[in-house]
C-alpha cells in the first residue's frame, strides 16, 4: 500500500453547524497567473496574477476561490490578513461540494520533492 507524503489539510476547518468553512491562505501575489500550488505550513498556497498594491490581490483572490469553489463572492471574506500574505478567510454557506473542491485541488497535486 503506496503511503503519500502529504500533510493532513490543516489548512481548512469546518463549521458544519454553522454551514461555514475556515480557510488558511498564504497568498503569493504578482504570479503569472492564478493557480493553488500547494500547501505552506498549515496554509493553501495560491498565486494570484494581480499585484499586491490598492486590495488588487485582495480582490484577485476572493474572486478566484468564488470560481474554484462555485460560490459567490459575497459569501467569502477575509477574516485576517488583509494587508499580510498569511490569511484567514471564511466562507459562508459553503456547500459541501466546495469542500470537496478544496480537498481535490490539494490531492491533485504532485508530492514536493524529498
Amino acid at each position: 500500500m503506496a503511503h503519500s507524503s502529504k500533510p493532513p489539510a490543516d489548512f481548512l476547518t469546518v463549521d458544519p453547524d454553522h454551514h461555514r468553512i475556515f480557510l488558511n491562505v498564504h497568498l503569493q501575489p504578482g504570479a503569472k497567473s492564478s493557480a493553488v500550488t500547494g500547501l505552506h505550513g498549515d496554509a493553501l498556497k495560491i498565486r494570484i496574477s494581480a499585484p499586491a498594491v490598492d486590495n488588487k490581490a485582495n480582490a484577485a483572490l476572493v474572486t478566484y476561490l468564488s470560481k474554484l469553489l462555485g460560490v459567490a463572492i459575497s459569501k467569502i471574506h477575509i477574516r485576517s490578513g488583509l494587508r499580510s500574505r498569511r490569511k484567514r478567510l471564511e466562507i459562508v454557506d459553503a456547500p459541501d461540494l466546495a469542500i470537496a473542491q478544496l480537498r481535490a485541488a490539494i490531492a491533485d497535486l504532485p508530492d514536493p520533492a524529498p
